[in-house]
């Protein structure tokens, strides 16, 4: 009798479980899940194989697991708009100031007050109200075959447009945004008609050398069909760790007096404004900003760290040894639409 009123209490209860589960479904209340405030979800506009290690290291110390998605930068920025407060997405981390400042001025991202980010990444890597932070910094720069060439032979990115470099240089498409983010900082600099002759010049001079991938060019100069390319520099960096006798040099251009200095652009992290895990979030641009963040970007990605007390790679020119371009990160999303126009009007492939 006993083992029967317990088998009719077991049925009971289930069915009230049963019972208890449907309600909350029908309200559109979740089912009790305890890992959920234990994870964050990120869309990324960098290489996967870039980013999560760090990314591995931040759940490794906080036990905060992390949904990746990776994809195109501009992609992700349309995806994020057209889901609107409904994004999984808690953080956004990408690899142009320009599309990080079109999240914010689209009203997709936090602004945040965080002593941590004040202390570790100066304002100029930052937007005003901290709605986007800079975690590494790239340069523009000309990579070139050794066996090719002499970096005396050029100064400026304007040269490359001389007629003596046709069929020698290999160039990104039309659609990347490293060659959108510098023709901006050309543009701003010197001017549109400038900017127009040197993208003309550009073009002819590049012929069919024209690459997706910013490793592309750099096996291109590697292998000697080009003498020479335009990458940010440490894809330069990340084929010689591996290869160490390619013939490949790097010239950081527009050094002279009067140039424009270096183009320069970060790679940067936004907290998406409707996300509820905020303190999650928080943990991790505390971790990425950090020192410890900083080296793991600069060790792994050969990247420059932009906390002023983190060293880059030894391999890397010092940082204090060139000038950059003074035209404000900030001002790469509004320059954008109008480059990509002139762009398209040179008939960049």
């Amino acid at each position: 009798m006993n083992t029967r009123r317990s088998l009719c209490t077991i049925g009971v209860l289930a069915r009230l479980g049963l019972i208890t589960g449907l309600v909350s479904f029908l309200w559109g209340a979740p089912l009790t899940d305890v890992s959920a405030a234990d994870k964050l979800t990120v869309y990324s506009g960098r290489a996967e194989r870039l980013i999560k290690p760090v990314l591995d290291a931040f759940t490794a110390k906080t036990g905060i697991q992390i949904d990746l998605l990776s994809s195109g930068t501009t992609e992700l920025v349309n995806r994020m708009k057209a889901e609107g407060d409904r994004s999984p997405a808690d953080v956004f981390i990408t690899n142009d100031a320009g599309s990080l400042e079109i999240a914010r001025t689209a009203g997709l991202l936090r602004p945040l007050s965080m002593r941590e980010v004040e202390r570790a990444i100066p304002p100029q890597f930052r937007a005003a109200d901290n709605s986007w932070i800079g975690l590494s910094g790239r340069f523009w720069i000309i990579v070139y075959n050794t066996n090719l060439m002499k970096p005396d032979q050029i100064k400026s990115l304007l040269d490359l447009a001389d007629p003596s470099w046709k069929d020698k240089i290999a160039i990104p498409n039309a659609g990347s945004e490293y060659l959108q983010a510098g023709v901006s900082v050309i543009r701003a600099s010197l001017g549109d008609d400038v900017t127009k002759t040197f993208l003309e010049g550009l073009r002819d001079n590049a012929g069919t050398q024209v690459y997706q991938k910013s490793s592309q060019i750099v096996e291109a100069v590697a292998k000697g069909q080009v003498a020479m390319g335009i990458v940010n520099h440490y894809y330069v960096y990340r084929h010689l760790a591996t290869q160490p006798t390619a013939p490949l040099g790097v010239f950081m251009p527009d050094q002279q007096d009067g140039g424009m200095g270096a183009i320069m652009n970060v790679a940067g992290i936004g907290i998406l404004k409707h996300t509820p895990r905020i303190d999650n979030a928080k943990l991790l641009v505390e971790f990425l900003v950090a020192q410890a963040g900083q080296k793991m970007f600069a060790d792994l990605d050969k990247e420059y760290p932009l906390h002023p007390e983190v060293k880059g790679d030894p391999a890397l020119p010092e940082r204090k040894s060139f000038r950059a371009a003074l035209v404000p990160l900030s001002k790469l999303a509004e320059l954008r639409e109008p480059t990509m126009l002139l762009i398209e009007q040179v008939g960049m492939r």
